[in-house]
């Protein structure tokens, strides 16, 4: 019995020594396997606080830029209505001068062929001269009017580039927020 009883121990012995070296290479797997992971959650959490950074300056961008078109939109908006009244007041403005041209055309025709009765010749050319004063005033405002109006919609033309840059912008803006 000996024989049976060493060769008992002996196999104790090995499954005792298996188990400890599959327990200490168990061991040193999770080690280096825990080792692995400790890099890859490092470089994720920095990832993500990169993308909370990210997302936390993009609010006030967007903000800020959306506050910008539409200020831009009041801008065009505001020329936009200057522009149509002007128009509304050179129209005004050319019609008055339209209708004093008839007048002094009238006048002048009085002139040459003074009436029978109504005023004298001399009063005719009174007033063909008030005339001529009152078209050559209301001509000068219909051209400052013109210049008015064109000076309005070049400054039309330049604020709706600014609006359609920022729109642009705010595009471009949108777009790099659907990337990420």
């Amino acid at each position: 019995m000996k024989a049976s009883s060493v060769v008992l121990a002996g196999l104790i012995v090995l499954f005792v020594g298996l188990g400890v070296s599959m327990n200490a290479s168990q061991s040193a797997a999770r080690q280096s396997s825990q080792e692995d992971v400790l890099p890859a959650l490092l470089v994720e959490v920095r990832g993500l606080r990169a993308a909370m950074e990210q997302m936390a300056s993009a609010g006030p961008r967007v903000q800020l830029a959306l506050g910008r078109v539409q200020l831009q939109e009041q801008r065009v908006n505001t020329l936009t209505r200057r522009i149509e009244e002007g128009r509304n007041r050179l129209g005004e403005t050319q019609r008055a001068y339209d209708e004093m041209q008839q007048q002094l055309r009238q006048l002048q025709d009085a002139l040459r062929n003074p009436p029978a009765q109504g005023p004298t010749a001399a009063e005719i050319q009174d007033m063909v001269r008030a005339r001529e004063h009152d078209v050559a005033r209301i001509a000068a405002d219909v051209q400052r009017m013109t210049a008015e109006v064109t000076g309005l919609e070049g400054d039309l033309a330049t604020e709706q580039g600014r609006w359609i840059d920022l729109n642009q912008r705010m595009e471009a803006l949108e777009q790099s927020l659907v990337r990420r």
